[in-house]
């Protein structure tokens, strides 16, 4: 069974690009364009991890990874934004990561790999 990843990013393009960058290394990939949209998927859908931007309009990514942490404890979740200072912020050190984004998804896709590999199918 494929491992299923939720990119949360408000950025159309973006999740675009890593729908087929993470389709193409195997995984089914569901996205979200606002963290809203992100909790109620799941709500009612079980992923493997969690990829989420943290600028976004309405609820931004630190208030969304608050929210999931909390109900659900051992989802792993990636933090990718373009804003690398937010890695000092301790509000997001209960992500398992934090990658820069980049036109080049390998540490993002490297990263990931990693993650799932250490989870149980």
């Amino acid at each position: 069974m494929d491992k299923k990843i939720l990119v949360i990013d408000d950025e159309k393009n973006m999740r675009k690009l890593l729908k087929l960058e993470l389709g193409d290394q195997g995984y089914e990939v569901i996205s979200a364009e606002n963290a809203s949209d992100g909790l109620q998927i799941l709500k009612h859908t079980i992923v493997d991890l969690v990829v989420l931007d943290i600028k976004m309009p309405g609820m931004d990514g630190i208030e969304a990874l608050e929210k999931i942490v909390s109900i659900h404890r051992e989802l792993p979740v990636v933090i990718h934004s373009a804003y690398s200072h937010y890695k000092e912020n301790y509000l997001t050190w209960s992500a398992v990561a934090y990658v820069v984004k980049s036109w080049d998804f390998s540490e993002l896709t490297q990263t990931i790999a990693k993650i799932l590999n250490k989870t149980k199918s």
